[in-house]
């Protein structure tokens, strides 16, 4: 884990300043690594917040996050279930880790949706009334 915990400080600036970033979770570190949502002291959180799906897709897939990314099976096992989760949010809207939570259970048992859905299966922004 040596090579990903001595990139975070990096990778998490670089987000920080990213095209199309509003927020992420962190302690006052700066990291969410030791924040615990999950019974399994081995799961970590990451949660952030983005204007608009490309920017966020732009960031995870064409930038300096992609080294993470190609490494991970180094570091993480390979979960049987759906690990990770994207929702539409309205405007100044900050996600609680109990809603991601939810979202996360959400996908887990109906797939995909406009509720919950993954960057293999995005939905649209909903229109507002």
């Amino acid at each position: 884990m040596r090579g990903f915990v001595s990139g975070l400080d990096q990778i998490n600036a670089f987000a920080d300043g990213a095209d199309g970033f509003i927020w992420r979770l962190k302690e006052d570190s700066g990291s969410a690594t030791a924040i615990r949502v999950f019974d399994d002291p081995l799961l970590l959180i990451n949660m952030s917040v983005w204007a608009d799906l490309e920017s966020l897709k732009h960031y995870v897939y064409k930038s300096l996050h992609v080294e993470l990314i190609k490494d991970r099976e180094a570091w993480f096992n390979k979960m049987g279930e759906s690990h990770q989760v994207l929702w539409w949010i309205p405007a100044g809207h900050i996600p609680s880790t109990e809603e991601a939570q939810k979202k996360l259970e959400y996908i887990r048992k109906h797939g995909p949706s406009a509720q919950a859905f993954n960057f293999a299966k995005p939905y649209p922004r909903p229109i507002p009334p």
